[in-house]
């Protein structure tokens, strides 16, 4: 599922937390009429104590704010907390809070990230209300003005309604937000694409086909890759056929080790086809970032079985060769900052590097037949 490619955008690529941090709490404090917040992971501590201050401050102000969880991503968020929330007059609703159902049922998080300010004003990326965002993690986030603004509201309200929601917030409490847009911006081609766990994955399908079609360039940044066999197919193809394919990753500075482990196995067939690989090694890259020729996407989908057949994800789209020349200058200034994988060195890896491979690599594909 996902958006049509809409005219007339302004996006704004807002590398590390120091700056789409600023720029989401400054819009919040101008709100003058709704706030709507979707995160998977919040958990109490200092930044979530900041935007639960900003939100009680919008609610003073008589903003309408709407907040969405996701039921297993919020368990670390306090009832102090919530107690804040809900006394302020935030209306928050969790997804798909744990219960005594199916196993899939279990497993199907809402791994999106949208705030909507006014719906006027949007951003998402891969960040979260923790405290790893603050400093520790490497995080990228894209603030969003223009008509597609409108497709992320649908998003929000879309699942705000949903059956799989529980909270005290009313269920109509947004259905009119997603008749406000404007239509006058000059600027960029955008459209916002979606994924709902193994039916609807248009992220993919979408990444899939710029990968086939691509001419000059495939840049890819993920912190969970273990993709499917499909795409790492089409990067082999690429790259024989001369595409500069190179793959951002976690280095050892990495939260799910066992998944940069499974991901690993894959390093030999893709170095010997040509594809670059680099580990960034400032801290752990939790950015989630695809650039094909002029056309990029960034959003919350990793390229791992988890994202593409479990969550609820969502990115933001732009073909637009100036936008993909700023995510261009922030890849190489990222590439610089990492080791790169050579094919001699990775064939000399200790067994012991081997047997964590081999042993990781069949958790995944266990999991994956979970499906």
């Amino acid at each position: 599922m996902h958006g049509v490619w809409r005219d007339g955008n302004r996006f704004q690529l807002l590398a590390e937390s120091s700056r789409f941090l600023p720029a989401m709490f400054e819009s919040i404090e101008e709100a003058r009429d709704s706030v709507l917040v979707e995160l998977y992971l919040m958990e109490s501590g200092r930044l979530a104590t900041a935007l639960i201050d900003a939100l009680a401050r919008a609610t003073g102000r008589g903003v309408k704010v709407a907040l969405m969880l996701d039921g297993y991503g919020a368990m670390g968020l306090s009832n102090e907390d919530r107690l804040r929330l809900e006394s302020a007059g935030v209306a928050l609703r969790l997804f798909n809070p744990l219960g005594f159902h199916s196993l899939a049922r279990n497993l199907t998080r809402d791994h999106r990230k949208i705030v909507v300010i006014d719906s006027r004003i949007a951003f998402t990326g891969g960040f979260g209300a923790v405290d790893e965002f603050l400093e520790a993690w490497y995080e990228v986030a894209v603030r969003i003005e223009g008509p597609v603004v409108a497709d992320w509201i649908r998003l929000f309200t879309r699942l705000w309604d949903s059956p799989m929601t529980r909270g005290k917030g009313p269920a109509a409490l947004v259905r009119e937000l997603t008749l406000q847009q404007r239509e006058d911006y000059r600027g960029m081609r955008g459209r916002v694409v979606w994924g709902q766990g193994y039916r609807y994955q248009a992220i993919r399908h979408s990444l899939y086909g710029r990968v086939s079609s691509s001419q000059r360039r495939i840049w890819l940044c993920t912190p969970y890759f273990v993709p499917t066999f499909s795409l790492r197919l089409r990067l082999v193809r690429a790259a024989r056929r001369g595409v500069d394919v190179r793959l951002l990753l976690p280095g050892k500075d990495h939260d799910h080790p066992g998944v940069r482990y499974a991901g690993q196995r894959f390093y030999k067939r893709l170095l010997r086809a040509g594809v670059r690989i680099y580990e960034f090694q400032p801290t752990f890259i939790h950015a989630k970032i695809s650039l094909v020729d002029d056309w990029s996407s960034i959003g919350s989908c990793n390229f791992d079985h988890w994202s593409l057949h479990w969550n609820l994800e969502a990115n933001q789209e732009v073909d637009d060769a100036r936008f993909a020349g700023e995510v261009a200058t922030l890849f190489e200034r990222n590439f610089s900052a990492s080791h790169e994988i050579h094919r001699h060195e990775w064939a000399r890896r200790p067994r012991w590097q081997r047997f964590k491979e081999w042993w990781f690599g069949s958790l995944d594909a266990w999991l994956t037949r979970l499906r």
